[in-house]
């Protein structure tokens, strides 16, 4: 049985990309807001509220997460752009799940996403994807005790949002949506 948790299986880290790889991450981050808003296109109140697996998150839940995620991630890209080896700041996603503002109606974080990810992918194309060294810039997250590159940012995000659109469609698919 598929892990309800990981249908595209575990988060990858690699270190360093190719600029192949480099493209279809990018590809991935461009297309991510029309791909979750599709995934919850003609969902009802009950069907948003609805989790995506025993234990998690509502389909509603996991919308603001990819975009309080990607806010992070658009931080964390501007940091390791301009600072030497900065440490980002690590935020409590399970309690910014349960927050207010994540029971208002996806839309606004769909919103959100398509402006914030026009900017997110706007400055990763401002790095030609055969500049190695800058896509090797360093950045620390302390509260893993390790320390990342641009690249590997860029894959763990790509991930992250195709991730959480998988765990949408594949609800979708299991309840017949």
């Amino acid at each position: 049985m598929t892990d309800l948790r990981y249908p595209l299986g575990p988060m990858p880290t690699p270190p360093h990309l190719t600029p192949e790889e480099r493209a279809a991450a990018l590809q991935a981050l461009r297309t991510l807001p029309e791909a979750l808003r599709a995934a919850v296109s003609g969902l009802t109140g009950p069907q948003l509220d609805t989790p995506y697996r025993p234990g998690g998150w509502t389909v509603r839940q996991v919308v603001h997460h990819v975009a309080d995620s990607h806010l992070n991630a658009f931080a964390r890209v501007k940091l390791a752009l301009t600072e030497d080896n900065p440490a980002v700041k690590p935020y409590e996603e399970g309690l910014w799940a349960d927050l207010p503002d994540s029971r208002l109606p996806p839309e606004v974080s769909l919103t959100l996403l398509d402006a914030l990810h026009t900017r997110l992918v706007a400055v990763l194309y401002g790095t030609p994807l055969e500049d190695t060294a800058t896509w090797a810039r360093p950045w620390t997250h302390p509260a893993q005790g390790r320390t990342y590159t641009l690249d590997t940012l860029l894959a763990m995000y790509a991930w992250h949002g195709q991730h959480h659109v998988a765990h949408i469609t594949g609800l979708r698919g299991r309840e017949g949506w």
